[in-house]
């Protein structure tokens, strides 16, 4: 008898295989209208993003629903969304659902760095066949703006001020008049017409605004969305326990840190990142993505180096390299936190926290 192997377990599938059967749901039950190329209506997209606990519907980004509305009429028009905001404020989760719900698939995407071309971007070419064939349809790889705009699907591009200049105005036609030029093919193939439901959902970091600033023409093609960090101690807490909670799982960490740990952890980040006048605010990004990462930290470290449950005191070791990567006197800043302003909280956890300080390097 021949044995099958079991399917792989992906770190993390694309939102439209996460959430499959809430979109299957959705999308069956949804008469509303929708914009020509959508796979829903504008009704049931904003439900799969913010919720709706009567229909089974989990809520997946926390924010102003406002922020949604407006981002899903801007893709309903020719202009593409520009999402700005601190890292961390969840701009590229936020891309991902939009993408899943608009065009059942969030996987076109390409991801901005100074490395990026063209050829990433728009289309490349296999070279065996160039050689062989010269430049045919054949021979030519689509890149996600070729599909995108080919298929009628929405394109994400992540960190766009962080390509060059003449990389960024690659976008100016697709754009404005929603076609892509091929000049290396005759005919019909040279010309790629956008077909309805395409669209470019683009995000930036405001602390990155100006590595590679947009030109003005292609700013005039977006239209911005803010997207801010959230604003509530319990409403922050609750994401961070189940964002935690759902990657431990996957790590194969059965026990969660407590809620008492939770709690130290959200209020360290948020005091540190808050312009109170302490002095002790970071330059290094105290986001919620990042209060994450370390709850994640604080739990694989308890569960695998000491088979027990997660202690405050083990914050201070996983916060290290979230302190200090982006600059070195923020080191300083989190010890002279834990050595003066942790020690006026009440609770053991907080003096654990503190007793913990030693445990920074340097």
């Amino acid at each position: 008898m021949t044995r099958t192997s079991p399917e792989p377990k992906l770190q993390r599938p694309p939102a439209e295989r996460r959430y499959a059967d809430e979109l299957a749901k959705l999308t069956a039950d949804d008469t509303a209208p929708r914009p020509p190329g959508w796979a829903m209506s504008l009704q049931a997209a904003r439900t799969f993003i913010v919720g709706d606990d009567k229909l089974g519907i989990a809520r997946k980004f926390v924010g102003d629903p406002s922020l949604i509305d407006r981002a899903l009429v801007t893709l309903a028009t020719n202009r593409g969304l520009m999402l700005v905001g601190d890292p961390g404020t969840a701009k590229s989760l936020l891309s991902e659902l939009i993408a899943a719900a608009v065009s059942g698939d969030s996987t076109l995407t390409i991801q901005g760095g100074a490395a990026t071309t063209e050829d990433q971007i728009a289309y490349s070419w296999n070279y065996s066949l160039l050689v062989s064939e010269g430049p045919t349809r054949r021979a030519l790889v689509p890149a996600p703006l070729h599909q995108g705009m080919a298929e009628g699907r929405v394109v994400r591009f992540e960190e766009i001020t962080r390509c060059p200049l003449e990389v960024q105005d690659s976008l100016l036609s697709p754009l404005s008049d929603r076609v892509l030029a091929v000049p290396e093919l005759e005919g019909s193939d040279g010309m790629v017409f956008a077909r309805e439901g395409f669209n470019i959902i683009a995000t930036a970091n405001t602390r990155d605004r100006g590595v590679n600033e947009m030109s003005a023409a292609l700013k005039r093609r977006f239209n911005f969305e803010t997207v801010f960090p959230i604003g509530d101690f319990d409403t922050e807490l609750a994401l961070v326990e189940a964002e935690a909670a759902a990657a431990l799982e996957r790590s194969g960490v059965p026990v969660p840190p407590s809620r008492d740990v939770l709690e130290v952890l959200v209020h360290v980040f948020r005091d540190l990142r808050s312009a109170d006048g302490s002095g002790d605010r970071m330059q290094s990004v105290m986001s919620t993505a990042e209060a994450v990462s370390v709850a994640h930290a604080v739990g694989i470290k308890a569960w695998y180096l000491r088979g027990g449950e997660a202690a405050a005191g083990d914050i201070v070791d996983c916060m290290a390299g979230a302190a200090a990567k982006d600059n070195a006197e923020d080191l300083a800043r989190l010890r002279r936190y834990l050595e003066q302003r942790a020690p006026k909280r009440k609770g053991r956890h907080w003096q654990d926290l503190h007793q913990a300080r030693n445990l920074l390097p340097g």
